[in-house]
């Protein structure tokens, strides 16, 4: 764990050091990344079956790799009512988030009296990735999967890791049937990103690609831009706490602990703050309470990645919030939602004690695929729209296009383009016949 203070004599150097890039941009993962995402466009299926052995441990075949209607139904009928009751009260959150969230047709008449508008249709075959490894993530198969449902997607593919034993983890697989996932396989890493955007003879390639991963799950999707598209890079769990001296130690530290947990040893927890106190605090709470966690000693492995930061001023924790990005920023100030408007950059804003991070892990509405690793500086979070193909729509007559003749005709003769001008002048020749 980190510990620097405004005070300290290498203050600026410290904070180069916190706002370095993260492993999104290690060139190591990224080399090893393109080795996987070549052999899988080269070698398909076989390709993604010596990968599962080699990653995950389980021998499967080709045949293997789609999870079946029968697996499918033994994982439903193995959801306990608690399972059930949990994914239902979350599905509806989103749901209803989702519904306030999507794009509508719209038109307006423009100057020369034209029809223009945009229509939005839902992507017709999305890919949505599931982390799996130590902490399979039922909760994300909502938070993805379900939007896409809201959206209309009629395809929904959701690849997720195995377990050795060539399972998946039932809760998941209940999740996904119940929010709407038409196809389910069982693979991760970086080869279910190049399967979904390359294709396979087992698994087709789809037009958009979501979902949260590790550093080599987030560096495929940066790298297949352009065979697909892709919603954001949410790689390993970020939070930032922003607190003034109104904080509590005790929650400020349970928060930074819980996502440390996630285990892929890329997570990153930042207290930004001008109370020293609290600093102090946090320290010791962090201190006392991780010996009591269950996995105490995946967070350990991180705590490099912890950094409690004493500002100067409110105004400059703020300030550095904005440069870091953050994927989580939970804001406990006095008036944390006037603080809060100052915060530009941030995946999901959580404002007060009482609004803790797992609540948008799990249950609150809004997506929690966000951008990490300072992606947050241009891309925004997970959002039902962006299930959603825009496309603009264009309509004219004889009379508007007659009124938009002279400026037509003006910028091909700027611009040199003959061809353009006359395609639009050619409707009001006499010699054609041209109808409205």
């Amino acid at each position: 764990m980190n510990v620097i203070r405004h005070t300290d004599r290498d203050f600026s150097a410290q904070l180069c050091q916190v706002t370095a890039p993260s492993s999104l941009f290690d060139p190591e993962i990224e080399h090893r990344t393109r080795a996987i995402l070549d052999a899988v466009r080269q070698h398909g299926d076989k390709a993604l079956v010596e990968y599962t052995e080699r990653f995950d441990g389980a021998k499967l075949r080709t045949e293997d790799l789609a999870i079946s209607q029968a697996e499918l139904m033994t994982a439903s009928l193995k959801a306990d009512p608690g399972l059930r009751a949990a994914v239902e009260e979350a599905a509806k959150n989103i749901a209803r988030f989702a519904e306030k969230s999507r794009r509508k047709n719209w038109e307006m008449r423009n100057s020369h009296g034209a029809i223009v508008g945009e229509k939005f249709d839902p992507f017709r075959r999305v890919g949505v990735y599931i982390p799996g490894g130590t902490a399979p993530l039922v909760s994300t198969t909502l938070m993805t999967a379900l939007l896409a449902k809201v959206a209309g997607c009629p395809e929904i593919v959701v690849c997720t890791p195995c377990r050795k034993d060539g399972s998946v983890n039932p809760a998941l697989l209940f999740a996904a049937r119940a929010v709407g996932a038409t196809e389910i396989y069982r693979v991760g890493g970086a080869q279910a990103i190049a399967a979904l955007a390359y294709g396979t003879p087992s698994i087709r390639r789809v037009q958009k690609i979501f979902g949260p991963g590790n550093a080599y799950v987030v560096t495929a999707k940066r790298l297949v831009v352009g065979y697909v598209s892709i919603d954001l890079l949410p790689g390993p769990s970020e939070l930032l706490v922003l607190a003034d001296d109104s904080a509590t130690a005790r929650l400020a530290a349970a928060d930074l602990l819980a996502q440390l947990e996630h285990g892929t040893g890329h997570e990153r927890v930042w207290l930004v703050t001008p109370s020293g106190d609290l600093v102090k605090g946090v320290e010791q709470e962090i201190a006392r309470q991780l010996p009591r966690l269950a996995r105490r000693e995946l967070i350990e492995r991180v705590l490099a990645n912890a950094w409690l930061i004493q500002t100067a001023t409110l105004a400059e924790a703020v300030k550095l919030t904005n440069m870091l990005a953050p994927e989580h920023c939970q804001v406990m100030t006095r008036n944390s939602r006037k603080v809060s408007q100052d915060i530009t950059t941030a995946g999901a804003l959580f404002l007060g004690a009482w609004s803790p991070t797992v609540l948008g892990d799990y249950v609150a509405g809004p997506s929690h695929t966000l951008p990490t690793g300072g992606a947050g500086l241009s891309f925004p979070g997970l959002s039902v729209d962006q299930f959603q193909r825009r496309t603009s729509v264009v309509e004219y007559n004889r009379v508007a296009l007659r009124k938009a003749l002279p400026t037509v005709g003006k910028f091909a003769e700027i611009e040199g383009l003959e061809a353009h001008g006359k395609s639009a002048a050619i409707r009001f020749d006499s010699t054609q016949r041209t109808r409205k």
